[in-house]
């Protein structure tokens, strides 16, 4: 389970986003990500029987992301990102592709999603031929009455406000053609993410995630 000083942690960060701050509590975060890191492997035992697609060889601490952020390019020069993030990859780590994320975040801002954030061009070419070719396939999931009380719309998500290429306008599935993502989303409140059943309660829903995964796997093979 998450602790509620892994929390608390993140409440004083958001505060105190600053290298002085970070390194006078550094033995506090490090008890924070081990705990997250704990969580994390007692998450993958049930994992893998959610999807066999996880690796069997993947370890909790190389799941929990970095807590640096990369500052280079962007406006905002705060050095922490004030979240726990947990990538749990099916297709490898850098390849790209179905996975399932988790964020740990106070305030009621943590989540469980699944599916492919912003696919590179190939995939989304692919992704988007699988949907005109077996759109009933996907359908069959994503407007399942549970899969839309747990995830809402799928369709209402980042997607071209024009039509994509090679499609016309007619077509009956434009508005999944449109997408630019295929996420399924569910919201976590702190008492659920420091909850002892947290990890089966994520599983369970990833459970609900994985047959998402299976046609966006396919769909790139």
């Amino acid at each position: 389970m998450i602790q509620r000083q892994t929390l608390n942690f993140l409440k004083e960060l958001i505060d105190n986003n600053n290298r002085e701050w970070f390194m006078a509590n550094k033995a506090t975060y490090d008890a924070a990500r081990e705990n997250v890191i704990a969580f994390t492997n007692d998450l993958l035992k049930l994992m893998h029987k959610v999807d066999p697609a996880l690796s069997p060889e993947l370890d909790g601490k190389k799941c929990v992301m970095r807590i640096y952020r990369d500052i280079r390019f962007s406006k905002n020069k705060t050095p922490y990102k004030i979240n726990f993030g947990i990538s749990l990859p099916t297709t490898g780590t850098k390849l790209g592709g179905a996975e399932y994320y988790m964020q740990i975040q106070p305030g009621g801002k943590s989540f469980i999603a699944g599916g492919y954030w912003m696919p590179e061009a190939a995939h989304l070419k692919a992704i988007r031929q699988e949907i005109d070719y077996n759109a009933h396939e996907l359908k069959s999931v994503i407007d399942k009455p549970e899969f839309v009380k747990l995830f809402g719309d799928f369709r209402e998500q980042d997607k071209l406000k024009t039509l994509p290429r090679d499609y016309a306008a007619d077509n009956e599935n434009i508005e999944l053609l449109k997408l630019k993502s295929f996420i399924a989303w569910h919201p976590l409140t702190d008492k659920e993410i420091t909850s002892s059943k947290l990890a089966e309660n994520i599983a369970q829903l990833c459970s609900r995630i994985y047959p998402l995964n299976v046609f966006l796997r396919n769909a790139i093979v």
